[in-house]
């Protein structure tokens, strides 16, 4: 009976464990994508992303109309990497993470400012996909307000 108390402890202590090192791994990647793009260094923006990610936003239309657009992570990447006055200050908050296996989603509210102007607010739902023992960011959707933002 001890025994098997001990491998049942040994089993939810290391899923514990490997829960908190994959959380850290997934911080780490989208930590990586921030901070590359308020350096605006592409090498790493890119390295952040899986080969065949996507990225979307949602937002309206003139008419108030919602739309979801898809932009394209080269697209992306080159604006990032255009050289501006302004660095670009995406602050975010890490909220819900969820991980199954090689499978993790990450909801993180955000506050975006250009240099230190406040430009919109919103929330980035993270899916995740772990590569070669390496956290890549698969898609990205978010949304983006300037009205209701803390």
């Amino acid at each position: 009976m001890k025994a098997l108390f001990g491998l049942i402890l040994t089993l939810v202590s290391f899923s514990a464990w490997a829960q908190t090192t994959d959380e850290s791994g997934i911080k780490n990647t989208i930590n990586q994508l921030f901070s590359a793009m308020r350096s605006r260094d592409t090498v790493q923006l890119r390295d952040a992303f899986a080969p065949t990610a996507v990225l979307q936003t949602i937002g309206r239309t003139k008419d108030g109309s919602i739309q979801v657009r898809t932009e394209s992570i080269d697209g992306f990447i080159k604006s990032v990497g255009t050289p501006g006055k302004e660095v670009l200050d995406e602050r975010i908050e890490f909220g819900t993470i969820l991980v199954d296996g090689p499978l993790a989603t990450a909801w993180t509210p955000y506050q975006f400012y250009l240099g230190s102007q406040f430009s919109h607010c919103g929330v980035n739902s993270f899916q995740l996909v772990k590569l070669n023992g390496t956290w890549k960011i698969q898609y990205i959707i978010d949304t983006r307000r300037k009205k209701g933002c803390q």
